[in-house]
């Protein structure tokens, strides 16, 4: 007689019970991104009450996450990404307590009364959000365990629960928040740690791609590579077809046209809205001025080109994420090179241009006509060339 252990109404093979556990987990994971981080933290895009009901209730049953707690928590981490502030950030944590403790510091942060009033605002504050959801949290999981029991048994049953229970803590808490901030490929040089783990965003519904997010937090779409692959965006679109989901944003798709003979407001915008296309642009012009200086240097001072050795990285990096060695080493070495020196500084005069937001317009586009006038008479060609493609963007 089959023990009571494993009496249940489906009976599957024990590969079966695996992919019942990675499917129902897989759909946790497509809730996260696309409805707490993608439509509620960021407003990338709208959900039909359907979806957006749905990806509620899915959530209690297996998370019992509460909706304004995790988009607070998120938005503040955006805000003060790896600073002090910052409540996971691997940064100033360390990369094993973000990577296997970072529940608890995502439930440490959600539990600060500042941060759900400052960035937990929109949320759902409806019937179910005040009587269900957010007040019996854990009623969700256990109504989940027992629907897990009499479908699979005690054992498969109990197995699949755990692992429902587990697979949000651990990668979106621990392996988006730690590694997505201490190992992998960056596309921008947006001003934090922030990394794409892999290019082939599958596993965490494509929130693999931590750093395009950090480069365009307000994009649906979380791939900007032709090789990346975001099955979020999937999912997304599919529910667009079907009516349940509207796209509001997504990253601009850079176009060019003759350079205008000088800098306007139309420019203005469009360097401010494809700003991490410019700098990643302005890398590449830097990059071609380093290799020549440093070929220049190795033949009429030696002692100069040792000092630029090995900088490349540093000198494309953003300055923030500088550690305090490297920042220490190019500060040495930028003398040495009068070109480096000016490319350098003009970067930095650059960036302020949108990180000035409480400047008139005309201000900016004055500076702007100012960046690119100085720049084609700074006797550096890859400078001159740069400024040019630069009043390309339209």
């Amino acid at each position: 007689m089959k023990s009571i252990l494993y009496f249940s109404v489906l009976d599957l093979p024990w590969w079966g019970y695996v992919a019942v556990a990675l499917a129902l987990t897989h759909v946790t994971i497509a809730s996260v991104t696309i409805f707490l981080h993608r439509h509620q933290a960021h407003r990338a895009l709208d959900l039909h009450p359907v979806a957006s009901h749905f990806f509620r209730a899915w959530l209690w049953l297996t998370t019992g996450m509460v909706t304004k707690e995790w988009a607070a928590v998120h938005r503040k981490h955006h805000a003060k990404c790896d600073t002090a502030e910052d409540p996971h950030s691997p940064q100033f944590y360390g990369i094993n307590r973000v990577l296997w403790l970072g529940v608890f510091l995502y439930v440490k942060a959600a539990r600060d009364p500042h941060t759900l009033e400052r960035y937990g605002v929109g949320t759902p504050d409806d019937w179910l959000e005040r009587h269900l959801y957010s007040t019996h949290q854990s009623l969700g999981i256990v109504f989940m365990g027992l629907i897990d029991v009499v479908l699979f048994g005690i054992v498969p049953g109990g197995l699949i629960l755990l692992t429902q229970v587990a697979w949000i803590p651990f990668w979106a808490a621990g392996v988006i928040n730690g590694i997505g901030h201490y190992w992998g490929y960056r596309n921008w040089p947006t001003p934090d740690w922030s990394t794409n783990i892999v290019p082939w965003g599958i596993v965490i519904g494509g929130e693999e791609l931590h750093n395009n997010h950090h480069a365009y937090p307000t994009s649906a779409k979380l791939s900007n590579k032709w090789y990346e692959l975001d099955v979020g965006w999937l999912y997304i679109r599919i529910l667009e077809a079907l009516r349940l989901a509207k796209v509001k944003h997504v990253a601009p798709t850079p176009r060019v046209a003759e350079p205008r003979p000088a800098a306007d407001l139309q420019t203005l915008q469009a360097v401010i809205a494809n700003r991490y296309d410019v700098l990643v642009k302005y890398a590449g012009s830097l990059k071609r001025i380093y290799e020549h200086e440093l070929k220049v240097l190795r033949h009429v001072a030696p002692e100069d080109a040792r000092l630029l050795q090995g900088l490349e990285r540093s000198l494309v990096s953003s300055e923030r994420t500088l550690r305090e060695a490297d920042r220490a080493r190019l500060a040495a070495a930028l003398p040495k090179s009068r070109a480096l020196q000016t490319m350098v500084s003009m970067r930095r005069d650059l960036a302020a241009l949108w990180e000035r937001s409480s400047v008139p317009r005309e201000q900016l586009v004055r500076q702007l006509q100012d960046w690119c006038h100085r720049a084609e008479t700074s006797g550096i060609r890859t400078l001159a060339e740069f400024s040019q493609q630069l009043r390309s963007y339209a």
